[in-house]
């Protein structure tokens, strides 16, 4: 083992009892600073630092521990690790009271003062504390951004995986259904050149003439299916919400009337222009109020509200359906899951694909029995602007 350096720092310690009352007064300034430098410097640190006994007593915390545990400068130091983050010394074992612990590694969730995820990185070292006990230092990072980051990047992927099959079973449902349409006008033909009795050719005609209206239907609903879920970058241009708004309005009145649905739009103040595309938006709309409708009974109620602060403009959907439970509220954007006997799970999925596409957000609140709220946030266009501007070429 390679012997220990000493610092000229060591060298002057070790002869204290020679210096004279200048050199000790000079000594305990130089202390002073290099403890404020080293300070200064942990505190600098993202990650927060820690210095423990084997009893998880804290001795010494940095800024950022303070931040991430919670504590204040004054709160930290004296406290008790094992107490501020339960569940963690069982999980050391008994090696620590030891001392034959190794280096080691956990993570752990803290819920105070905010939900995070904390990855705790723990290690001896040979500095000894009061009594001559061994002591520890724990480095804490926060990974609480990373984990979300990486959870999110998963689920991106397996929607997108997801859309993509979906995508080619729409797509191979497509041939069928054109060779149908080709064999009845073929049908259709032959039916005209029988010597058959007119009322008889005229009700299979008319029967065929139903079969071809649903081949196109189906037809459609697939078309506009494609058009949904493939991944297509928005064509943005300056838009005014309100506007697209009362155009899916204006498509969906005959079904509100229909259910006897009161639509109630509030404007706070003028809204501004977001940058969107507008097809776009018309499908986000339309399956919002879908949803809402069909959550409602007759004679309910859909109340739409547009407000806008410095950084975004709003809309709110606020429906007096049955709501929806804290469990499925939890589940509300994952692809195949709905609550309704008919739903096929991918609206609100394609809603909040097109939102993050626009740079947007959209949020759920709802309780059972009362009705849901759902959120829409666009940027601003004009905070959109500043915002590419100062970002550069690499934002």
């Amino acid at each position: 083992m390679p012997p220990k350096k000493h610092s000229s720092l060591d060298r002057v310690l070790g002869r204290l009892d020679t210096l004279d009352t200048v050199n000790l007064t000079n000594l305990v300034q130089r202390l002073a600073r290099e403890r404020g430098l080293f300070e200064d410097i942990f505190n600098a640190l993202r990650e927060g630092v820690l210095v423990i006994t084997p009893d998880g007593e804290i001795e010494y915390a940095n800024d950022a521990a303070h931040r991430l545990i919670g504590l204040g400068d004054d709160e930290l130091p004296g406290q008790t690790l094992w107490r501020l983050v339960p569940g963690l010394r069982p999980s050391l074992g008994g090696s620590l009271d030891d001392g034959a612990l190794p280096v080691m590694a956990r993570e752990f969730e803290l819920t105070y003062p905010e939900p995070r995820t904390v990855r705790l990185y723990l290690v001896p070292f040979s500095g000894e504390g009061r009594g001559g006990s061994r002591r520890y230092a724990v480095i804490l990072s926060d990974m609480t951004r990373e984990k979300a980051s990486t959870e999110e990047r998963i689920e991106n992927e397996r929607t997108s995986s997801i859309l993509l099959l979906a995508a080619g079973v729409a797509h191979e449902l497509g041939n069928p259904l054109n060779s149908l349409n080709i064999h009845l006008q073929l049908i259709e033909r032959r039916l005209r050149k029988l010597d058959a009795p007119t009322k008889a050719v005229e009700g299979l005609t008319d029967s065929i003439e139903v079969c071809r209206d649903e081949v196109r239907r189906l037809d459609g609903i697939i078309s506009n299916f494609l058009e949904a879920i493939r991944p297509r970058p928005p064509d943005l241009h300056e838009t005014h919400l309100l506007d697209v708004l009362d155009e899916v309005l204006r498509f969906q009145q005959d079904e509100l009337a229909d259910r006897h649905i009161e639509v109630e739009v509030e404007s706070a103040g003028e809204i501004p222009l977001v940058m969107a595309d507008r097809n776009q938006l018309k499908q986000v709309f339309f399956n919002v109020i879908k949803n809402a409708m069909e959550a409602m009974e007759p004679g309910g109620k859909l109340h739409l509200v547009a407000r806008a602060d410095d950084e975004s403009v709003y809309l709110i959907f606020g429906d007096t359906g049955q709501g929806i439970k804290q469990e499925d509220v939890l589940r509300m954007f994952e692809p195949y899951h709905t609550t309704k006997p008919t739903g096929n799970g991918l609206g609100l999925m394609i809603v909040q694909r097109i939102m993050r596409e626009h740079g947007g957000q959209v949020g759920v609140e709802s309780k059972a029995g009362i009705g849901t709220v759902v959120t829409l946030e666009f940027p601003r266009k004009d905070r959109r602007v500043r915002m590419l501007r100062s970002g550069g070429p690499g934002a």
